[in-house]
């Protein structure tokens, strides 16, 4: 067992206890790209780009906040720097060291200063062990020995995260969610770590609540001197905990600043926009005209994102640079760093570039002259075939109501309709079943004549003798009735 305030390995070899001025964690091109798979063989046919060169630093002692629309990385980038993800490219180095592809064994003494506190505080928790179980397996695997024992380190800690020490023996599903979530951060911080990455921990709560976990670690940072990296897509939020925020686009980073430069005067086209979307409780603006940018199209797919900048399908300020070249992370002011061809509160990368809007135009008109005109013709023409075959229908309508001998006459229009049915083969349903009326009829026929045969051949039947029909001679339909309701043969 070792003591809870000794350093850890790595921190001895390093020699640095992070109060100085090198960055806690620097990540220099970071990338995770899943693969994907088809077939039997598991051949991979693409990926998705989840992270896609990722550069910035962590400074002792602040909080950087990274903020971006769903599946554009954010959560991928923290479980990479907590090594939950092994990564497709980049380096990541915690206290000057290179952890990267560091193996579980090796990376093992590292966790005791990374920490991660998860964004659903109901999956996050094992619902067979109590609380007391949960706060102190750290101890446990690290072979952490605290001063006092587990249990009275485990219940300062609930206390410190505002939970009653006599909940130790609880279950997870007795408590609320913002419970759980105090929970989930209670087992981050038992360890003292330096760097703790929250990724959404307030997304899951109400709004009172959540305001209570915010200011919860705000006190901790000063307690202890914790470095976090907290992930939201709430703004509000970032930038009431924030010392500088990252805005990520489609596994990009695209603007990195401190907050109030941020805030007051953002560069990229896309943080305008996210800016543009935040509500402001001022009554005084009731019925004034809202300056929101609605951005139009949907996120590109992380397999196959667009070449140059990411955002320049949807961004109003494109140009032919956009498409085709991609913009690098550059500082542009004083602690302000953007990946921009036109930022909008700075100086024009890329002055006099043609626009990109009026080519895409061009070549969408263009493109769409052919199919309507091939629409419009065959819209046309089914209409003048529904004509014919209706004028043909009425045709034979009216021969058959006025004319009920002229036959010559309806097999004219009956010839003139299979000419047409003959055009049009789609039409040619008539003639089967005029053929399968023809069939029927013959086989009623036929059944006819052999029940007649067979009443006559019958011994029991009676030899009355038929009345002559009038104006006719007898034949088949003076023998057809040789029974009649009520005549039965006598026994």
């Amino acid at each position: 067992m070792t003591d809870l305030n000794e350093k850890t390995p790595a921190s001895v070899a390093d020699g640095s206890d992070g109060s100085g001025s090198e960055p806690l964690l620097k990540v220099t091109g970071l990338a995770k790209h899943f693969p994907i798979t088809k077939g039997v063989l598991k051949r991979k046919v693409g990926a998705v780009q989840a992270v896609d060169g990722l550069t910035f630093d962590v400074r002792p002692g602040e909080t950087l906040g990274v903020v971006g629309e769903s599946g554009c990385g954010k959560s991928t980038m923290g479980r990479l720097v907590t090594r939950l993800l092994e990564p497709t490219g980049g380096t990541i180095e915690f206290q000057g060291r290179d952890i990267t592809h560091l193996s579980a064994g090796r990376m093992r003494p590292m966790r005791r200063d990374i920490q991660m506190i998860f964004q659903d505080p109901y999956g996050s928790l094992n619902p067979r062990h109590t609380v007391g179980g949960i706060v102190g397996t750290p101890f446990r695997l690290q072979g952490v020995k605290p001063e006092g024992g587990v249990k009275a380190e485990v219940q300062r800690l609930l206390e410190l995260v505002g939970l009653n020490p006599e909940h130790y023996n609880r279950y997870p599903h007795e408590f609320s969610g913002g419970q759980r979530q105090r929970i989930g951060i209670a087992r981050a911080l038992a360890l003292k770590p330096k760097l703790v990455v929250a990724d959404e921990p307030v997304s899951a709560l109400d709004v009172s609540i959540q305001a209570q976990v915010v200011n919860l670690l705000d006190d901790l940072q000063d307690e202890l001197g914790l470095t976090y990296m907290i992930i939201a897509h709430d703004l509000s939020v970032i930038r009431h905990v924030s010392d500088r925020i990252a805005v990520m686009y489609l596994g990009k980073i695209v603007e990195l600043a401190d907050r109030t430069s941020l805030y007051e005067a953002p560069m990229h086209p896309y943080t305008t926009a996210l800016m543009s979307a935040v509500p402001v409780p001022d009554p005084r603006r009731r019925g004034a005209k809202s300056d929101r940018i609605l951005l139009k199209g949907d996120v590109p797919s992380p397999i196959s994102p667009p070449t140059g900048c990411r955002f320049h399908t949807r961004c109003w300020k494109a140009t032919q640079v956009c498409k085709t070249t991609e913009p690098p992370l550059l500082q542009l002011k004083t602690g302000h760093q953007v990946a921009c061809h036109h930022p909008e509160n700075g100086e024009d990368q890329m002055p006099g570039d043609a626009p990109l809007v009026a080519d895409v135009i061009t070549v969408k008109s263009a493109g769409a002259e052919k199919p309507s005109e091939t629409v419009v013709a065959a819209e046309t023409a089914e209409p003048a075939e529904a004509g014919e075959a209706a004028e043909v229908a009425e045709a034979r309508e009216s021969v058959a109501v006025d004319k009920p001998g002229a036959a010559a006459e309806v097999a004219e229009v009956a010839e003139a309709g299979e000419s047409v049915a003959a055009e049009k083969p789609a039409e040619a349903v008539e003639p089967a079943g005029a053929a399968e009326a023809a069939g029927s009829a013959e086989r009623a026929d036929a059944d006819e004549s052999a029940a007649a045969a067979a009443a006559a051949e019958s011994p029991d039947a009676p030899t009355r003798e038929p009345a002559a029909p009038a104006g006719g001679d007898g034949g088949e339909d003076a023998a057809a009735p040789s029974t009649e309701a009520g005549d039965t043969p006598k026994k």
